[in-house]
């Protein structure tokens, strides 16, 4: 949710619904390391729990980014690897990564390895015209990194042809993907 869910959203959003988990919106590593840090990363203690969303694929950048997120108070770090758009593809992160699962996997495990607040992952049921079976080697992959949890829209990214908000409502739904992850891996999150 680019451009909207900035910490005036999130407060709102916890005075509406005070039980919801909440995350920032995407934040890349580049950003957080060359940028305004306090800009992008102040919230209002109101918002807590909240998920810091990184978006890049430089396993270390990632790591660092998610022990500054640590340190400023964030309650998770989760990596997005679900975002269909263009520019974000350009970037090397994003839906795109989920083409590159031993990668993502070692960007977890560093992650991981960096703090003690969970790492998390949210990504869609595939990328273009991946197998049903790309999903599910991607999750066992990133369990294996020590991964606490992954949240799946369940709908595939078309990188090409598509625009980020086609890519909300144009792919179908594919809940059967989406049930068969969470019987094999019981953390499991879903969110559409």
């Amino acid at each position: 949710m680019m451009g909207y869910t900035d910490k005036h959203y999130r407060y709102l959003l916890r005075l509406i619904a005070p039980d919801i988990h909440l995350y920032t919106e995407m934040i890349t590593t580049h950003a957080i390391l060359h940028g305004d840090v306090s800009r992008l990363l102040d919230f209002h203690p109101a918002e807590k729990y909240l998920a810091l969303q990184l978006g890049g694929s430089d396993a270390k950048a990632l790591s660092t980014c998610a022990k500054i997120g640590e340190e400023w108070g964030y309650n998770e770090i989760n990596l997005n690897v679900g975002c269909p758009s263009s520019k974000v593809s350009r970037g090397r992160f994003g839906a795109c990564l989920m083409l590159e699962p031993e990668h993502v996997a070692d960007c977890v495990g560093e992650m991981q390895a960096n703090v003690k607040v969970p790492v998390t992952v949210k990504c869609r049921i595939g990328v273009d015209d991946q197998s049903d079976e790309a999903l599910h080697y991607f999750v066992a992959l990133l369990v294996k990194a020590g991964c606490h949890q992954v949240i799946i829209h369940a709908r595939k990214a078309w990188l090409s042809g598509l625009s980020p908000k086609e890519n909300r409502d144009v792919p179908p739904l594919r809940y059967e993907i989406v049930h068969k992850i969470k019987k094999d891996f019981p953390f499991f999150k879903n969110n559409d």
